[in-house]
């Protein structure tokens, strides 16, 4: 038998011929929630149907962040913590708390970037042409007469040998920048990853660089096959209030001020400085290109609503019995933000995960023998606001990151039936691939990288904050509805809706079960998963040799 001990955690996992009785307790306002008072010590349809039920329900109010409908949430999962007998995950509690910052533009409808030139002057209005904002916490923002430099994809990265800030001298200055890297604008596999969304594409990327470099602002040109959203999408976010850690904790430069233009504002603002937008475009997509200054300034002044609250990560853990200082981590976002005129349930995103979490973390609860290491379950918050739960995780982790062996992420699971294969999301990164390929087998499924990796899914989940800070990830889901059809990491529906009966949940667990099992033989194992020679991540000097 090739792969005798997954098959031992499959039988685990399927585990689910008896169902125990439980007393959930009362840890907030639970009368009010469904009844769940039957579980399996199995990954099972039933369960994950149950959580799913529960999270998506009108009681919980959509899980925002704060109030009534955080304290909900977070009561629901810390009463199935103490249901599965987990122990707290931060030195006897069961929450991390969060800092956030908030900063909201006032007189919105007032606000314009005003662009002038020898030939003139052009007014760009906000929601029209332009949004803008600060994200250096400042309640009052402005500039006149900023010099204005064209940056392209305003991109520093020496491992493609490619600098668009070479010899330009942006301190203090404007800079424009387009959205996403030169290997997408050319389909060329031989420039960054190709039609592979890289994190140098990534709005936020552009704007921490653009501060390094010390510009004063810099704004993004918007374009909706580049962005993967519409302007729509980016009009909304910037409208209301925008969350982020506060300054303080990654201590890395921000913009004073900050924005997006739509393409016909940044075609009007390079005419008025007698300049080619589109021309410039083509030649920033090629090796060589130097930033090229525009004959104009730019004038703006806003003032912003600054806001500090606080969320919470919800924590627990199973100590390990023989090497409990090293940790394999399993995350999955609570939070949820409703899209506009849609219901705000948030069912498979993340409800879906969530309830993975607590199958699996009941899994581990159950497993004989013991785990070796320690497992720590991670409910993130505030990742549907620039993943600012893991973000402050990483900076204050609860077990030393050297210590921590990996990140298996959970985030939006299919419930649309099973597949034949996994998708993993940022393939071809680190050893976890090859683990998570034995755990398919097993499954009698294969594994394949994600079909869409133009839309950037990596970039946009908690498993992306461990990366950056060098802790090998996981983050995969079933690749298709149908067992032959073209895999693809984001198929889903139903993304924000309610619960439907209807689903076919056989799949989740399918997926769920292969993510245990990767975890599960993490735990047994006294070595640590590495990167892969060429992938854009590493583990620092002081994570090494574990």
């Amino acid at each position: 038998m090739r792969y005798p001990w997954f098959l031992t955690l499959l039988s685990l996992a399927l585990c689910a011929c008896q169902h125990h009785q439980t007393n959930a307790g009362n840890d907030g306002d639970a009368g009010a929630w469904p009844s769940y008072n039957d579980f399996s010590p199995g990954i099972v349809v039933d369960d994950i149907a149950q959580h799913m039920k529960v999270l998506s329900s009108d009681t919980l109010l959509g899980r925002t962040v704060g109030g009534a409908s955080e304290q909900r949430t977070i009561d629901y999962i810390i009463q199935q913590y103490k249901r599965i007998g987990l122990e707290p995950g931060n030195d006897g509690r069961w929450l991390q708390t969060v800092p956030y910052v908030s900063a909201t533009l006032l007189h919105a409808d007032e606000t314009t970037l005003d662009v002038h030139s020898e030939s003139g002057s052009t007014t760009l209005a906000f929601g029209q042409d332009v949004v803008v904002g600060t994200l250096d916490e400042q309640a009052h923002s402005a500039f006149t007469a900023s010099p204005v430099v064209f940056v392209g994809y305003g991109i520093d990265a020496p491992g493609e040998h490619w600098n668009d800030y070479a010899d330009a001298d942006v301190k203090g200055k404007t800079v424009i920048i387009l959205v996403n890297d030169p290997g997408w604008a050319n389909q060329d596999p031989a420039l960054f990853h190709g039609r592979e969304y890289t994190y140098f594409g990534r709005w936020n990327y552009k704007f921490e660089e653009a501060a390094r470099e010390g510009a004063a602002a810099a704004f993004i040109v918007h374009d909706t096959q580049a962005a993967g959203y519409g302007w729509d999408s980016v009009r909304t976010s910037w409208s209301g209030a925008r969350l982020d850690l506060p300054k303080r904790e990654e201590g890395t430069p921000r913009l004073p001020v900050a924005g997006w233009l739509t393409t016909d504002a940044a075609r009007r603002l390079f005419a008025q400085a007698g300049a080619d937008f589109d021309a410039l475009k083509r030649q920033a997509g090629q090796r060589g290109f130097t930033a090229v200054p525009l004959h104009a300034t730019l004038d703006t002044r806003f003032d912003s609503s600054i806001a500090h609250g606080e969320s919470h990560n919800v924590v627990a853990r199973i100590t390990g019995s023989r090497r409990p200082d090293e940790t394999i981590v399993y995350s999955a976002h609570w939070d949820h933000i409703p899209a506009p005129g849609e219901p705000p349930h948030g069912t498979v995103d993340n409800a879906t995960g969530i309830a993975g979490l607590l199958e699996i973390a009941e899994a581990f609860a159950h497993r004989a023998p013991k785990s070796h290491r320690t497992v720590l379950f991670i409910a993130t918050t505030l990742d549907e606001n620039g993943l600012i739960g893991s973000r402050y995780y990483v900076q204050h982790p609860l077990v030393p990151l050297a210590h921590t062996v990996a990140d298996i992420n959970l985030d939006m699971l299919p419930v649309n039936g099973p597949a034949s294969a996994l998708a993993v999301i940022g393939f071809g990164q680190s050893q976890l691939d090859d683990y998570l390929a034995d755990a398919a087998h097993a499954q009698r499924r294969r594994v394949t990288a994600d079909v869409a990796p133009e839309k950037g899914f990596f970039f946009r989940s908690d498993q992306l904050s461990f990366a950056r800070a060098g802790v090998p990830v996981l983050y995969a889901r079933s690749a298709a509805t149908q067992p032959d059809a073209a895999p693809s990491a984001g198929d889903t529906i139903a993304a924000h809706g309610r619960y439907d009966p209807d689903w076919d949940l056989s799949g989740t667990v399918e997926d769920v079960r292969a993510l245990f099992m990767v975890g599960s033989r993490l735990s047994m194992e006294d070595t640590f998963p590495q990167w892969k020679p060429g992938s854009d991540y590493h583990r620092p000097e002081s994570m090494r040799g574990l």
